[in-house]
């Protein structure tokens, strides 16, 4: 049987946000957790290792086939060229990171890394795909330079677990550390929406390039973590999109192509203050505060721990489930992760994202057993249930403890 270890990742990932979370309570810094942000940050991690899955294997494909056909040189794999390949790739790094903090299109994907006002390890895990995506473009002038896409894959696992260590407040200065590597005070910095922090530390590994470049910046008073204007929601579509939205709408108010031209490839800098909060009006009028009590945060983690238990599975046996089994598992996730945001913002709503999730799982097991043609059955069945008995109400009143406020 063929096993990709990679999986074991995921636990050891939740281990260390655990050890960390003990650690802050043992130092009485309960305020390095928030229950809601670190959920948010879980579902964003999520949906990125599982996109993964499917979009991995074309990376090392690509980085394949530009080494084969492209490469100016085949580079050596004696151990000197792996510290040149690390240089190489926290350089690499470096400007792609900047860039994405500097241009609109780009922001758009790393702002969701940023949305966080809680440090902690479990803010590493705010990536996106379509950040992922963006990344892998520069990824490839690695092989087009000639490093070989096995030492590249390698460097590249080394390099994001480094980082994933970085995002801590628990860990002080590190003494003559900080002037070689980027400490997890260095960045905090980063991830710090102080003005005097903006735009610094852009480094992953190495501090020297955000010295070379003039970006660095040590951390002097304690940050104030997230952005500058906050987004106020733990929407899992909402964080992933809103900047997005933000683009279009300047877009259409823009005059001309600079400032139309702008909009997209500018500087986030330069983005209308107030259309964010416009948007949020827009979309989000019946919001509520949410209120995290036993019950509601009981439903809530057994959601949370089911998907991370079938993305363990999915990744460490993806190799012997079938095309349907993969996007049938792949929109289920999805689904729970959006439910998983709309339950946190108390949307009413979800009872009826709950329907559809349940009416997806049916499908699939029908479709299965050959009768999927009694999936209609299903569906009538579960209006009458509703007609019937108020299913609506119950679930409500079950999850949120209210039954028709709104």
């Amino acid at each position: 049987m063929t096993i990709n270890y990679l999986a074991f990742a995921i636990p050891a990932f939740f281990l260390f946000v655990f050890i960390e979370f003990k650690i802050a309570q043992r130092q009485k810094r309960l305020k390095v957790f928030k229950y809601e942000s670190s959920v948010a940050n879980f579902s964003v991690g999520i949906a990125e290792r599982l996109l993964n899955l499917f979009i991995a294997g074309s990376f090392y494909q690509l980085y394949c086939w530009i080494y084969d056909h492209y490469a100016f040189m085949h580079i050596s794999t004696r151990w000197y060229m792996w510290v040149v390949l690390l240089l190489a790739t926290d350089f690499v790094w470096y400007w792609y990171h900047r860039l994405g903090h500097e241009i609109n299109i780009l922001w758009a994907a790393h702002i969701v890394h940023h949305q966080s006002e809680e440090f902690n390890l479990s803010a590493a895990a705010r990536i996106t795909t379509i950040q992922a995506i963006f990344r892998n473009v520069f990824w490839c002038t690695l092989p087009l330079i000639g490093f070989h896409p096995n030492m590249i894959i390698t460097i590249l696992l080394v390099h994001g677990a480094y980082s994933f260590f970085t995002h801590t407040q628990l860990v002080g200065k590190l003494g003559w550390l900080e002037n070689i590597f980027i400490t997890p005070s260095l960045h905090g910095v980063h991830h710090a929406s102080d003005e005097k922090y903006l735009d610094k530390n852009y480094g992953d590994v190495f501090v020297f390039w955000d010295k070379i470049f003039g970006t660095f910046q040590a951390e002097e008073e304690a940050p104030k973590y997230g952005l500058t204007h906050p987004i106020k929601s733990y929407s899992f579509l909402w964080q992933h999109f809103h900047y997005y939205l933000e683009i279009v709408e300047a877009y259409k108010r823009a005059n001309g192509f600079k400032a139309k031209w702008n909009a997209v490839m500018g500087s986030p800098a330069l983005m209308d203050q107030e259309i964010r909060p416009a948007l949020e009006a827009r979309y989000f009028q019946d919001k509520e505060q949410p209120r995290a009590k036993p019950k509601f945060k009981f439903y809530l983690n057994i959601q949370l721990i089911f998907v991370v238990v079938l993305l363990t599975g999915m990744t460490m046996f993806l190799s012997y489930l079938s095309v349907l089994d993969r996007w049938s598992l792949l929109v289920f996730v999805l689904i729970t992760l959006v439910n998983i945001g709309a339950l946190l913002e108390q949307r009413k709503w979800i009872y009826y994202l709950e329907c559809f999730r349940l009416i997806c799982v049916f499908g699939y097991v029908f479709y299965v057993l050959n009768i999927f043609g009694l999936l209609v059955f299903a569906v009538l069945g579960l209006i009458l249930l509703e007609r019937i008995f108020s299913l609506k109400r119950k679930y409500l009143q079950y999850v949120y403890s209210y039954a028709s406020r709104r």
